[in-house]
């Protein structure tokens, strides 16, 4: 759906609105103007692109300029579930409309309490489809509201997703049916709007809407002996999500083979696959693995929000000191610069956000990497492909010969890849890759493990970067409290030094499901490879020296930077605890 405001050049009213009301300067809004005019485009699209306003100051203006009440948010607590049964979804995003019940905008003061019915509409200007609207509900008296377009897309979303059923009625509905049928049905552009009756589908849709709104990045489906699990993996940690009877597998299995395009026949190997969903607003990309069990074939779902802009440096959580300090390390001209952790600790996260804010159109950068998660625009990259013999050494072997300033390796697996990667770094080339260790002195001997000559490890790496994700507190239900001195002692610290200071723990609400965490942050140690360091490693490898060497140049240790979120009230000693204790 369109999320512009508005398709008409706004009337003078409107203009002063803006300059008095929201500070807009009458030269950028005359420049606005020009631009809408010059490009066809509405105003709205413009200010809100050049940042000269917020989506929500616009419709704000709006809502003052037609005299009626701005809600920038719908609190959705009694949505009428019956009007996806009466208006097509398609007619409610296209008008950028929604019709909720009075009791839904509840506030004190609110004109529409004495009206059963409130609409909450982008444009007030459209007239007709609102009455359209009207004829369809068959109602006579309502309210107009106006809203931001992503708060009714997402009103909208909540209700047709209702409208769906629960998973428990799903798999009931099964039950009753007593037989499934597959049908070979190609997937629905919106699953919100597959308006299929086979149970199955239903039940497969209703897993991936409600696994996509609570932000999961993996779901599970785990056949046992007597029961069929399905758990879904938010922030790092997997959570039940739904036990439907064991009898359900093959069918739930089998209709996501279909979507993923896999041999459904086949039960005794493993197969690889990938689905392209949407729902609302949102395109999730799927990889899908299946691997045969004892008990049957199990499957896990990798999604992936492609709808989500990536983050940029300054929102990884480093304090300034080590902002500046990684972009400095990242405007080399040369070497390799390496970050290491655990699957899921989000290192291409970190190395996306790099790349993107060292990209300029003077500097060629190409990646190799296995997946592709993310399109990064202005940026050529290459997906490993080990059917047609397209490895990491190859491709990586093969950029080289293609004029680039910065190479992005996915990761550093075998000494034919890493031997390029030092040459690379060797000949003027910025290389970024990673590896799984622990800890940033682990790369280094993981590196000689593999291969690497120290002294070509001393004369071309630069840095090295680990990384791991604790969970943020839940802004809304986090308590304050006094940890025990046990806590402290784990945490090396002195009850002495905290002082005043109180550290926050997890309690839960509906807000973060129950969880007390509410999505995550990084924490990193940067060791750089000062002079001390390069002469240490030309008379050992050991890790233990070589992280003693680092905290002596100054280094932040991986616990020291999750104490100091905990001492900020943005983590939980436990999650730091648990992360670092690996």
């Amino acid at each position: 759906m369109d999320a512009d405001l508005s398709i008409k050049p706004p009337p003078a009213d409107m203009e002063r609105i803006l300059v008095e009301d929201f500070g807009l300067s009458p030269e950028a809004l005359a420049e606005a103007s020009e631009a809408a005019a010059a490009k066809g485009e509405p105003l709205s699209r413009i200010l809100v692109g050049r940042k000269l306003l917020s989506e929500n100051q616009y419709q704000e203006a709006l809502a003052r300029f037609y005299g009626l009440p701005f809600y920038p948010e719908l609190t959705l607590g009694d949505i009428d579930a019956d009007v996806a049964g009466r208006v097509p979804i398609q007619f409610l995003k296209y008008h950028g409309m929604v019709p909720l019940k009075a009791a839904a905008l509840s506030s004190p003061g609110s004109a529409a309490d004495d009206c059963e019915w409130v609409i909450a509409v982008k444009d007030p200007g459209q007239f007709q489809p609102v009455d359209e609207l009207v004829r369809r509900l068959g109602i006579s008296a309502y309210r107009l509201v106006v809203a931001p377009a992503s708060a009714i897309l997402s009103a909208i979303n909540l209700c047709y997703e209702f409208s769906q059923g629960s998973a428990e009625q799903l798999v009931q509905d099964m039950e009753e049916d007593g037989q499934i049928v597959i049908h070979d049905l190609q997937n629905a552009p919106d699953l919100l709007e597959d308006a299929s009756e086979a149970p199955i589908i239903k039940l497969v849709n209703h897993i991936l809407s409600q696994s996509v709104k609570a932000g999961a990045s993996d779901i599970h489906i785990e056949a046992y002996q007597d029961q069929l699990k399905v758990r879904c993996r938010i922030d790092g940690i997997l959570y039940d999500m739904l036990t439907p009877p064991r009898w359900i597998h093959a069918s739930l299995i089998s209709r996501i083979k279909v979507m993923a395009r896999l041999n459904i026949a086949e039960k005794r190997l493993p197969q690889d696959g990938r689905i392209e969903i949407k729902l609302g607003n949102q395109e999730i990309d799927v990889r899908v693995s299946t691997l045969p069990t004892t008990f049957g074939e199990r499957v896990v779902l990798r999604l992936l929000n492609k709808s989500k802009s990536l983050i940029s440096l300054t929102e990884l959580g480093l304090s300034d000191d080590r902002l500046r300090q990684l972009q400095d390390l990242i405007t080399a001209p040369n070497g390799i610069i390496l970050v290491t952790g655990p699957t899921g600790s989000g290192k291409t996260t970190t190395l996306y956000a790099v790349l993107q804010s060292i990209k300029t159109p003077d500097i060629n950068i190409i990646t190799i990497e296995d997946p592709v998660e993310y399109q990064i625009a202005g940026i050529s990259q290459i997906q490993v492909n080990p059917k047609i013999e397209l490895t990491f050494a190859r491709g990586l072997r093969a950029i080289v010969r293609q004029d680039p300033d910065v190479i992005l390796v996915g990761e550093i697996r075998d000494r034919e890849t890493a031997d390029i990667a030092v040459q690379s770094a060797l000949t003027g080339h910025l290389v970024f890759s990673t590896l799984h260790t622990n800890d940033s002195a682990g790369a280094i001997t993981r590196l000689v493990d593999i291969g690497v000559e120290p002294f070509l490890i001393s004369s071309s790496v630069i840095a090295v970067i680990a990384q791991r994700l604790v969970r943020q507190l839940c802004p809304h239900c986090r308590e304050a409290y006094r940890p025990e001195p046990e806590v402290l002692r784990h945490m090396d610290m002195d009850p002495a030094d905290l002082g005043d200071r109180v550290f926050y723990r997890p309690v839960g609400c509906p807000q973060c499901f129950q969880t007390g965490y509410k999505g995550r942050i990084a924490i990193f140690e940067i060791m750089e490879m000062t002079t001390a360091m390069k002469s240490l490693l030309l008379k050992t490898f050991d890790a233990n020296q070589i992280k003693a060497q680092a905290i002596s140049d100054g280094l932040i240790t991986l616990r020291r930077d999750g104490i100091d979120k905990v001492l900020d009230g943005v983590t939980s000693p436990a999650e730091v605890l648990r992360v670092t204790n690996r």
